[in-house]
């Protein structure tokens, strides 16, 4: 047959073991760090992105390995500053998919002005952070996150401060997409990866997980099975605010606090109704900061001008222009 004539062949679909690296994944057996690996490889095949149009920068941690095991363009950097990295590659690359790997230790302590900045900047980026409330690869030091009275290397009477609130202070920074998943819930952690990986500026999402090592069962009061469905709410656009075993738990707002009631002691009207859309992150900030229950799923999901599509506009300016411009003067 004429070669001319031949029938035209797609690429063929990308699968989760096209983003497998030669190198297995190595973490402590039972890290969430495998749940949320094994989530992100199927997910990134389904987006309809080349294979080489992705990039993972993490900066130093156990989240930090996903360069090494993920078959993408990647870059390991140093302590806290993978959103620098990840922000350069952006606005010289913005047809890059680009995925900053970060932990509550590298991205809210010594990365913390960074991750501040970058949430506001609003890069089309998504940074996703693994907080398991302690430093796990350096071996068990008090983390930004890690709760008062916990007793570790570096606090031996227990922690006294109080712990930053990843969530709340994305949102407080502006970040248009903030979301929270849990390592023990693959369907939660898949919706919120995926809504992330969708959205067209910063994403944020931070993933509570249990270190079997230096902090086990920290969050079990949390996420554990036999009591999640009273200590977790899971949050749906549109949908009021239920939670119990029964169902029978509702979330109202009283003198602007959401306040936990009885549904047999409300009207369904007076139930809280999540609103990802909302243009003001007042909302999405005070359940941020809700520990009972703890709110899960995407808080905020709003479209505002990203930094990779304003940044090229101003790099088109004359600069000789620009700097003959404003307070100059000739010395003579």
């Amino acid at each position: 047959m004429d070669s001319k004539n031949l029938p035209l062949t797609s690429e063929p679909k990308l699968t989760r073991k096209d983003f497998l690296s030669a190198v297995d994944p190595r973490w402590c057996p039972g890290c969430g760090c495998y749940a949320v690996f094994k989530t992100l490889t199927g997910i990134l095949p389904t987006l309809d992105i080349p294979k080489e149009k992705f990039a993972i920068i993490s900066g130093i941690g156990c989240s930090s390995r996903f360069p090494y095991y993920a078959s993408t363009y990647g870059f390991h950097t140093i302590h806290g500053r993978a959103p620098t990295v990840a922000m350069g590659l952006k606005l010289s690359r913005p047809d890059l998919s680009v995925w900053v790997m970060t932990g509550d230790g590298d991205g809210l302590s010594i990365g913390g002005n960074h991750f501040i900045h970058m949430m506001r900047r609003n890069p089309n980026i998504k940074v996703i952070l693994f907080n398991n409330q302690i430093y796990g690869l350096t071996k068990g030091q008090a983390s930004p996150t890690t709760q008062v009275g916990t007793k570790t290397k570096t606090t031996p009477a227990g922690v006294q401060d109080n712990p930053m609130r990843p969530v709340a202070m994305a949102l407080a920074a502006g970040a248009t997409f903030v979301a929270r998943a849990h390592d023990s819930d693959n369907e939660l952690l898949t919706e919120v990866l995926t809504a992330a990986a969708n959205h067209q500026g910063i994403a944020f999402v931070e993933i509570m997980m249990n270190c079997v090592i230096f902090n086990d069962g920290a969050i079990d009061s949390i996420t554990g099975k036999v009591n999640r469905a009273e200590t977790t709410v899971r949050l749906r656009d549109g949908e009021p605010l239920v939670f119990g075993a029964q169902a029978d738990k509702g979330i109202r707002l009283r003198n602007a606090n959401p306040e936990v009631v009885a549904l047999s002691d409300a009207r369904k009207e007076e139930l809280l109704v999540h609103d990802v859309h909302r243009p003001d992150s007042s909302l999405a900030f005070l359940l941020g900061q809700m520990s009972a229950p703890t709110p899960f799923g995407v808080f905020r999901q709003v479209n505002l001008p990203t930094a990779d599509g304003i940044y090229p506009q101003q790099q088109e300016m004359d600069l000789d222009k620009l700097l003959r411009s404003g307070t100059t003067w000739t010395e003579t």
